[in-house]
């Protein structure tokens, strides 16, 4: 068709609301049973509770596969050793654990060593994700790369992995218009040229940052602005309808215990009842679902994309060639109308 959807431009009204997880540099994941053992310890010589600095961790495969339960040790907001090491046992744990390997990196990378000598810190916290979530219910979550793009709703307590970009918005109309085949047509183009073969790739700044959400719905605008915009009703009702039916799904109440988690705050655990139940829900995972991609989740994809179509302003059968010409086309008229944003990076430190 010759339509380039590389010239699309980065769009402010998109701007800081999308981010990549954190980069570690070090082996400061515990196991389930360590990470509770300290959260189940008494408050530390600072009056302090452990569960300020071990976290849940979400991966990639968290998003694709079944969730597992991983915990991570962030000492973030405890940047000062002296203040980090009052948090005995998960000081210890890192001490043990992630300052041998920041010692065998300085061997080869010198030019590091200040960086690496902070071996309780992560390498790349991400400030700005951190910012962003803060005081959100929840979050959306993309894995970078995955085969079928699948966005899933987290809560906002947990420590992201940099196998996934982080969505700093928490309404239904939002996880509508994301989920819908308009924004994952662009996201796959512009993914094309993110790396060689691979074209399921998701980022910050080509996919994101670039895609014009309908007018009057963009991420600049809270969801209280647009609560009463029939478009932005309509998409938000069947976008929760979307994630219900998947979550019935994925775990059926005849299959699943749900268990309270240790720390308050944190999502139930979900187990299953039997060692059958176990087998089966092996098999339910978000990846397998789309592969096989059922007639209900097809109709429910179908209410979602024909809601977000309206919000465009488009008829319902819209062809993807003519989807992707119209979305160029409001992203260059976007962008000519804004200052231009210098394309940057998905990495902060």
């Amino acid at each position: 068709s010759g339509l380039d959807v590389a010239k699309a431009v980065q769009l402010p009204e998109n701007a800081k609301k999308a981010f990549q997880g954190v980069k570690l540099n070090g082996p400061f994941e515990v196991s389930d049973d360590q990470a509770r053992l300290m959260l189940a310890e008494p408050t530390n010589v600072n009056g302090l509770s452990n569960r300020l600095v071990v976290k849940r961790f979400v991966q990639n495969d968290d998003v694709t596969e079944r969730p597992a339960v991983s915990w991570i040790v962030d000492f973030t907001s405890f940047p000062d050793r002296r203040l980090a090491a009052q948090f005995q046992t998960p000081f210890q744990f890192v001490t043990e654990h992630v300052l041998p390997y920041r010692n065998s990196l300085e061997k080869s990378a010198a030019s590091e060593n200040d960086k690496l000598a902070d071996y309780w810190l992560m390498q790349r916290p991400r400030p700005q994700l951190r910012r962003a979530i803060k005081g959100l219910g929840r979050c959306i979550l993309v894995p970078e790369t995955s085969e079928p793009r699948i966005f899933v709703w987290s809560s906002i307590d947990a420590v992201f992995s940099g196998s996934l970009f982080v969505i700093a918005k928490d309404d239904d109309v939002s996880f509508g218009i994301l989920c819908s085949s308009f924004h994952d047509a662009w996201a796959t183009g512009q993914g094309n040229r993110l790396g060689a073969g691979n074209q399921r790739r998701y980022n910050a700044t080509r996919t994101f940052e670039t895609f014009p959400f309908p007018k009057g719905l963009t991420p600049n605008i809270s969801a209280q602005e647009y609560a009463g915009d029939p478009r932005a009703i309509a998409i938000a009702n069947v976008s929760r309808r979307l994630n219900e039916l998947r979550n019935a799904w994925l775990n059926p109440p005849d299959l699943i215990d749900i268990v309270s988690e240790v720390v308050p705050g944190y999502p139930d655990r979900i187990l299953p009842k039997t060692e059958a139940a176990a087998v089966e829900l092996k098999k339910r995972t978000l990846t397998n679902l789309y592969n096989t991609r059922p007639q209900w989740l097809a109709d429910a994809h179908r209410d979602l994309d024909n809601a977000v179509a309206a919000a465009y302003g488009w008829p319902a059968d819209i062809s993807e060639e003519d989807t992707l010409a119209k979305l160029l086309e409001l992203n260059l008229a976007r962008g000519a109308a804004e200052p231009a944003l210098k394309l940057g990076s998905d990495e902060d430190v």
